[in-house]
């Protein structure tokens, strides 16, 4: 009796890392968290800044909080995917975490912006998964920022003036999701998900597993 050989222990899968793009507002960060709390395959980048804690925040978990002497060494290092500064505060995405989950067959999820993600399309290529979300109009992106109730009337004209420009860049990305409906947003960035694990190139051993099952 021949034995039998399950797809599942035939077939390893590549992992990727998701990125989520929008103007401040539009959704990524509350459609990156709902992408984790219904896939707890997914796990999230976890960046670094040199930025204070604030007494909510923990570290590991928010942020590894690190100094400037830390967080320079690391980019002459080439430890970081992509860095910036903003506000006078340095962030950056590790490199060795990602690459070790990617090359584990799981899947990192991270909400940057698009010089960020241009920064990491350097060097992950084929590793990588770009969503834009576009939000469904721009009154109603306004609506967003105010309702959030965080920033005062000249900072919530500041992200709208920016907006425009930000989202000039979405020919960039693989895939826009227009973020009417929230629900229906996060389903379809579940689907792109679920598509991308799907994809031949990521499934290795594959053309053995096909084969085996085509010589019986």
């Amino acid at each position: 009796m021949s034995a039998v050989h399950s797809p599942a222990n035939a077939i390893r899968r590549r992992g990727f890392l998701l990125v989520l793009s929008s103007p401040s507002g539009a959704g990524k960060t509350t459609i990156t968290r709902r992408l984790l709390e219904r896939d707890p395959t997914l796990s999230l980048s976890v960046s670094v800044t040199t930025r204070p804690r604030r007494p909510s925040e923990i570290d590991g978990k928010d942020y590894h909080f690190i100094d400037q002497a830390t967080f320079d060494r690391m980019v002459a290092g080439d430890e970081l995917l992509e860095h910036a500064t903003v506000f006078g505060h340095c962030y950056g995405t590790p490199r060795q975490p990602i690459d070790k989950a990617i090359a584990a067959g799981s899947d990192v999820v991270t909400d940057i912006d698009w010089q960020g993600t241009q920064q990491v399309s350097a060097s992950l290529s084929g590793d990588l998964v770009t969503v834009f979300i576009l939000p469904p109009s721009m009154a109603a992106l306004e609506s967003r920022l105010r309702t959030r109730a965080q920033d005062s009337d000249a900072v919530v004209a500041q992200r709208m003036a920016k907006s425009s420009e930000e989202m000039s860049h979405w020919p960039e990305y693989g895939y826009v999701i227009v973020n009417d409906d929230l629900d229906a947003s996060i389903a379809q960035a579940q689907a792109i998900v679920t598509a991308e694990r799907l994809k031949r190139d990521r499934q290795l051993g594959l053309a053995d597993f096909v084969t085996r099952l085509r010589g019986g």
